[in-house]
């Protein structure tokens, strides 16, 4: 039985989600999501892990379909409302996802594939609202993949079971005391586990109400937190970036008021990406409240996080969370004593299962007793963990994405007037990290615009370069490997 939606029949009556202006109880989402089951079994008694892939917005829409997923024993896999066709085209043809479910805003964009036969598209209108007979999906099930940038090749399928997500969960619920009587707002990406993990199912799981606003405005935000309803909200450090640039074009007395709401909050946090200390510190200024920073990954949820009660330092990211057992240890995967930079190493029920069809990737991330080799270095001191960097120079993080540098030069490649080029994340206060491109052409006129325009149909936004600079070549070691430290400096 999947503890997660049976939770939800404690709380029939409570809202359980605020979507397009309408309110949905937990008891509309329990029946919804059963209509879901019902329509996707077509008479069978169990999906047995087919992959339902599905593209809506955040909204009631994606929570109904994620649970009706599950419950009819399948694997979710949330496509990304901002990807460009080849990427979603990618994911599906990767995971073999049976059928794929959309909203009719994504119609267009997905019609070119409505012809392919390896999947069923069904219309997100098209479903009916009968109810009948559900499996009993067993916990050790696999329960979604969801893909991420690596460091060599294509984006890879984590994959997590129901029982990793209940520990992703009651994790967080645990540590950062959530009650029944929250009221979140949802401002982040549903193809990411901080938007669906820490927000969406953390609220669902304790009997509160989440909130989805689909599209980041910073005017709206602050005028949902003025209303006095919310009092947890979760983002990373851009969006606090522009949060603190609207406040800042207000009037005295909106800015008062919108102040005055944002000291009765009951948590904040940011996480994704680094939280620059002069955000933290305006922030702080402005809500009177002091940014919660954690640290997680796809691959596990959540594992570290700056303590719910008691001091938050700035620029560290805190202690183990519960049930997560974490070591920093050496290149030969040894623990090191505290004070000594290492990796971040992580044992607990939270971490994932497997990447999707990759084993000799899952072998390789994991230590040979069995510890998941996070990639991040970081350091033990006075009492919490500090980053320090990635051990890889091709993963970008900018806006809360983690993003694969070695992704956009291999498209930047197969532009017909670039003969090679270099991509590398550069320091940002805003976005944490921007990307920016190093081109090496013939063509002494190069069209940059021209490029840019081609870029936008190939690339998510959030992967597109801002920065671009031209050379003659890039710089290289011996062995003749590009050295993207050399080449950040040339920007």
């Amino acid at each position: 039985m999947i503890q997660l939606i049976e939770r939800a029949s404690h709380h029939t009556d409570r809202i359980a989600i605020k979507s397009t202006g309408e309110s949905y109880t937990y008891q509309n989402l329990l029946s919804a999501s059963e209509s879901i089951a019902t329509h996707l079994l077509q008479g069978r008694t169990d999906l047995e892990e087919a992959r339902i892939a599905f593209l809506v917005d955040p909204s009631f829409d994606y929570v109904r379909l994620q649970w009706g997923i599950w419950r009819a024993g399948g694997v979710a896999v949330p496509l990304c409302t901002k990807h460009p066709l080849p990427s979603i085209q990618y994911v599906l043809q990767d995971t073999q996802a049976e059928t794929v479910i959309y909203s009719k805003a994504y119609e267009q964009l997905l019609s070119p594939l409505f012809e392919n036969d390896s999947h069923q598209f069904i219309p997100l209108e098209g479903f009916s609202t009968e109810s009948g007979d559900l499996p009993d999906v067993p916990m050790s099930r696999r329960a979604m993949i969801l893909y991420t940038s690596g460091t060599t090749g294509n984006p890879k399928g984590v994959v997590s079971t129901h029982q990793n997500i209940e520990y992703q969960i009651t994790s967080l619920t645990t540590s950062w005391e959530w009650q029944q009587d929250d009221h979140i707002l949802n401002v982040l990406p549903m193809h990411h586990v901080h938007g669906i993990v820490n927000v969406t199912l953390c609220a669902l799981w304790s009997g509160a109400c989440c909130e989805f606003l689909p599209k980041f405005d910073a005017g709206a935000v602050l005028g949902i937190f003025s209303k006095g309803e919310v009092n947890v909200f979760m983002a990373v450090p851009t969006i606090y970036f522009k949060l603190i640039a609207h406040w800042k074009s207000l009037p005295e007395e909106e800015q008062e008021n919108i102040t005055n709401a944002l000291k009765q909050f009951r948590l904040m946090v940011s996480g994704s990406a680094a939280l620059p200390i002069s955000v933290l510190e305006q922030w702080r200024t402005i809500s009177g409240q002091t940014l919660l920073e954690r640290y997680g990954m796809t691959e596990m949820g959540m594992a570290i996080s700056n303590p719910y009660r008691g001091e938050r330092k700035p620029g560290y990211i805190g202690q183990a969370l519960a049930n997560v057992t974490i070591r920093i240890a050496d290149e030969s995967n040894q623990t090191v004593e505290a004070g000594t930079s290492g990796e971040i190493q992580v044992q607990g029920p939270n971490v994932f299962q497997e990447y999707w069809q990759k084993p000799e990737a899952t072998t390789k991330t994991f230590t040979e007793d069995g510890w998941f080799k996070t990639g991040d270095i970081a350091v033990f001191e006075e009492g919490s963990y500090r980053i320090l960097g990635r051990n890889s120079v091709d993963i970008i993080k900018s806006g809360g994405y983690k993003i694969s540098a070695l992704e956009i030069e291999e498209v930047l490649r197969s532009h017909p007037e670039i003969k090679e080029c270099g991509v590398v994340g550069l320091p940002d206060d805003e976005w944490g990290e921007i990307i920016g491109a190093c081109l090496i052409t013939d063509n002494k006129e190069f069209d940059l615009d021209r490029l840019k325009e081609w870029l936008k149909d190939r690339l998510p936004r959030y992967q597109l370069p801002r920065k671009y600079i031209f050379e003659a070549d890039l710089p290289r070691n011996v062995m003749g490997k590009v050295t993207k430290k050399e080449l950040k400096k040339m920007f």
